[in-house]
């Protein structure tokens, strides 16, 4: 490649890099990942009072008699029980913990704060079953 073809390369991808981003494609991009992720297994959380998320923390589903809990892993090998609420609080703690605050942060995420800890988790947030 010469300077000049090189020269006229950066120019063009200069020149792609002057549109705006579209902020909704990004938001439906990151949302199919963390289902995707959620679905492998993997969710993002902020541990001990972490600003930024990371996908460290894992995902698992028990049915028990007394309905469904979500064993969310801890990297450091420790783990929370969340039991799915049937009126409409998103979860609950289930293993005696401080109790989980629930936000909805988007399409279909919710966020669950116990204590330092936040996690984020696939949800029906639309009301629909």
């Amino acid at each position: 490649m010469t300077i000049r073809q090189g020269g006229a390369l950066l120019a063009l991808l200069l020149a792609g890099c002057n549109a705006a981003p579209d902020n909704g494609a990004l938001a439906d991009a990151e949302a199919r990942q963390a289902k995707e992720a959620a679905l492998s297994g993997r969710i993002d959380c902020a541990l001990e009072g972490a600003k930024n998320f990371d996908r460290t923390c894992t995902l698992d589903e028990m049915s028990s008699a007394d309905g469904t809990v979500l064993v969310v892993g801890r990297a450091d090998s420790g783990y929370r029980r969340l039991a799915i609420a049937t009126d409409g609080r998103g979860v609950v703690s289930a293993d005696g913990s401080a109790p989980a605050k629930v936000t909805i942060i988007g399409d279909d995420v919710i966020e669950v704060a116990v204590g330092k800890d936040r996690y984020r988790l696939p949800a029906n947030t639309s009301g629909g079953n």
